[in-house]
């Protein structure tokens, strides 16, 4: 089957320019100014903007055991209509992924009900150690550590399983990392203060800059010692930015870090209108470590935006502070929240591919995806820049059905979306006649 594209506006690697892009089956076969052939789909781009496929490295889709938050099948959906064709998704499901047989069969749920493309990560507790070191890191993203703040058995805070897994694993190891002692003792702080109906703005000081400092240094300390391959997931202070570097090009960088759609967009402020739907751990902070954050993505001491797309029912998240669970959906709104950061000239769309597209498929090394280029896959997204719609509870996708920008203007919209060739989306049509792929990686 040929699919052509026609008269696009090509943003990929550094460059914007106008673009024809044939494709034939699963892959892109030709890009050029003007390409003439009888395709059995043309797609009129007049007008749009074409972008590779966004990878979002860091999803919770909660299935298994968590569906009534949302399943693979409803946030893939979700994901594919705000562009994001590849997803990463964590490991705290229930029963948590800490075996190789448990992400097996994650991988086996995705292949019957994911709209979009996929990978797994492997979980790490204190004491599965052989079966994470079993990983094959040619099937599997990563592997995920939970140092200093988990739920259930997932905190990882034995240093010698610790040094035993930066040491020996082949595998990029990703982080979440916040120190649960100094949490505890900023609750029972709190606590003092305000008894048991602590307000939710107290959150980022509970979840303090010191919180993260602490363990995100011991990370850094740990895979410089070691030489391990470590990725940093959603930094949201200015004080952990002194722990990365831009020196060298990403695809050299052993350390590197991201940050979330939520840390730049909100701040500590939005609490009193927001209250628990912009809880998130780790918290979202100051005005200035937001401010901080962008310009460490601009600079790229930051090297991938994510969304850590964390759904919990409305019931649930309309709790006191301490029974509010953290997290909130994200992945159908992320990149027209980007794209609105272009449109009011705080970042360029090459910057915003830069880190959507590009730099996660080379921070994780996946196999043919990331760019628009001839022999990888057609993952590919078209977007009008001057489309102005309202996020409310009628377009929203996610099966918790809202979201933290319900009632928010963005003014570009994600018209297509393509998944390995095929046209998965459509002006809010799905075909689903085709689920996506398992990821692959270059290791």
């Amino acid at each position: 089957m040929l699919t052509l594209i026609k008269n696009a506006t090509l943003v990929n690697e550094g460059k914007v320019f106008a673009s024809d892009i044939l494709i034939e089956k699963q892959k892109i076969k030709k890009i050029a100014r003007q390409i003439d052939v009888d395709a059995q789909k043309i797609i009129d781009a007049k007008g749009l903007h074409l972008l590779p496929g966004i990878i979002d490295d860091q999803v919770h889709f909660r299935e298994p055991g968590l569906t009534h938050k949302a399943t693979i099948y409803s946030e893939s959906k979700a994901a594919v209509s705000g562009g994001i064709t590849s997803f990463m998704e964590m490991p705290n499901t229930n029963p948590q992924t800490l075996t190789q047989s448990l992400l097996e069969e994650k991988y086996q749920i995705a292949s019957k009900k994911s709209i979009a493309n996929y990978s797994f990560f492997m979980g790490v507790s204190n004491d599965n150690l052989q079966e994470v070191l079993k990983t094959n890191p040619k099937t599997v993203g990563g592997i995920k550590i939970f140092m200093g703040s988990s739920t259930g058995n997932m905190l990882v805070d034995n240093t010698s399983v610790l040094n035993e897994i930066f040491s020996k694993s082949s595998i990029l190891i990703a982080v979440h990392c916040e120190d649960e002692k100094t949490i505890q003792k900023n609750i029972q702080k709190a606590k003092k203060k305000y008894g048991e109906n602590v307000p939710v703005s107290e959150h980022p000081n509970i979840r303090s800059v010191e919180a993260c400092f602490k363990s995100s240094s011991i990370a850094v300390k740990l895979a410089k010692k070691h030489n391990t391959r470590l990725h940093v997931f959603h930094l949201s202070t200015e004080k952990e930015l002194e722990l990365f570097n831009n020196k060298i090009p990403l695809k050299d960088k052993r350390i590197t870090a991201e940050v979330c759609i939520h840390h730049l967009w909100f701040n500590s402020t939005n609490y009193q209108e927001k209250g628990s739907y912009i809880k998130w751990n780790p918290a979202i902070k100051k005005e200035q470590d937001r401010k901080a954050l962008f310009q460490a993505l601009l600079d790229d001491k930051l090297d991938v935006i994510a969304t850590d797309h964390a759904p919990h029912t409305l019931h649930e998240k309309n709790n006191s502070y301490f029974k509010a669970p953290s997290g909130g959906p994200l992945v159908q709104h992320a990149l027209p929240a980007m794209l609105e950061f272009v449109k009011n000239d705080k970042i360029k769309i090459e910057k915003v591919v830069e880190k959507m597209c590009h730099n996660p498929a080379i921070c994780f090394q996946i196999e043919n995806r990331g760019f628009i280029r001839e022999g990888y896959f057609a993952d590919l997204v078209l977007v009008d820049l001057n489309n102005t719609w309202e996020v409310n509870k009628k377009n929203i996708l996610y099966k918790c059905g809202w979201s933290p920008f319900e009632g928010q203007k963005f003014s570009t919209k994600v018209t297509h979306t393509l998944i390995n060739g095929h046209l998965a989306y459509q002006r809010g049509k799905f075909d689903e006649s085709k689920k996506g792929m398992r990821l692959a990686f270059n290791r």
